[in-house]
């Protein structure tokens, strides 16, 4: 159901039960999957996929170039995933000759005044909380959430099962499963409730949490810490999952709080 007051490019594809509000502006090269409500006041520029059954709020600007001066107009995309909803004033960036597609997953929920900048992986749900700033090229893994008014450096990798405090500045790779706050952003342990909700066993949760006693409370640097983890605990998938991050991190870790 379109609205006559809507501006819709007559090359966009859009899904027939597709409902777009008033004053919202569609461009061209633009594909909305079924189900999905586009409210008013929307902009939704080219190069969009987004998925079903989606909700957009007003103010929302989906598929602006980027904000990144090397761009040089190269075709590229922003792809939003199913059941994703991004709230008011949200605005995400079309990638850059990077990797030339911004994403962001599915069933993930993107808070007012949030920011997700060019060459973006979000994955699927994730939680980003009001006016959070993503710069480019980030990866957020599977189920993060992170706390409102924090701000992400480019090229920082979140882990999957994260939970990040709010305000916070991230700055280094924050390795999966735990939590993070303070300045600057340190390990807060494992984040045992959230895991616990997800399903993880007590054993499981017991795992992991040894797994970062080592890397973070045991006065090892990170280099030892792995070697031992290979050494001392069995391997499993999130053993390996860890290891991984950390083994293939750029940036370095997050470290762990000191008085």
């Amino acid at each position: 159901m379109n609205q006559p007051l809507a501006y819709i490019h007559p090359q966009a594809k859009i899904a027939r039960n597709v409902v777009i509000e008033p004053f919202t502006t569609i461009h061209k090269n633009v594909e909305i999957d079924e189900g999905t409500w586009i409210g008013p006041n929307v902009t939704i520029m080219e190069g969009a996929r987004i998925g079903k059954n989606c909700k957009i709020f007003p103010g929302a600007v989906i598929a602006a170039i980027p904000q990144d001066l090397k761009f040089a107009g190269e075709e590229t995309t922003v792809v939003i995933g199913d059941n994703t909803v991004i709230r008011e004033c949200v605005t995400i960036s079309r990638g850059t000759k990077d990797k030339y597609t911004t994403i962001v997953g599915n069933n993930t929920l993107l808070m007012a005044y949030v920011h997700i900048a060019h060459d973006c992986i979000i994955g699927n749900y994730c939680i980003i909380a009001n006016a959070t700033q993503i710069a480019g090229h980030v990866v957020v893994d599977d189920w993060a959430i992170i706390g409102g008014s924090s701000a992400v450096h480019q090229f920082t990798k979140i882990g999957a099962h994260v939970m990040i405090s709010g305000g916070s500045l991230i700055r280094k790779d924050v390795p999966p499963y735990v939590k993070a706050g303070r300045e600057p952003l340190a390990y807060c342990g494992v984040n045992s409730i959230g895991l616990r909700r997800r399903g993880f066993s007590n054993e499981k949760i017991n795992e992991i949490q040894n797994i970062y006693r080592i890397i973070y409370l045991s006065g090892y640097n990170t280099s030892k810490a792995l070697e031992i983890l290979e050494i001392q605990c069995p391997p499993s998938k999130e053993r390996d999952e860890i290891l991984n991050f950390i083994s293939s991190s750029d940036r370095g870790i997050m470290k762990g709080f000191r008085d």
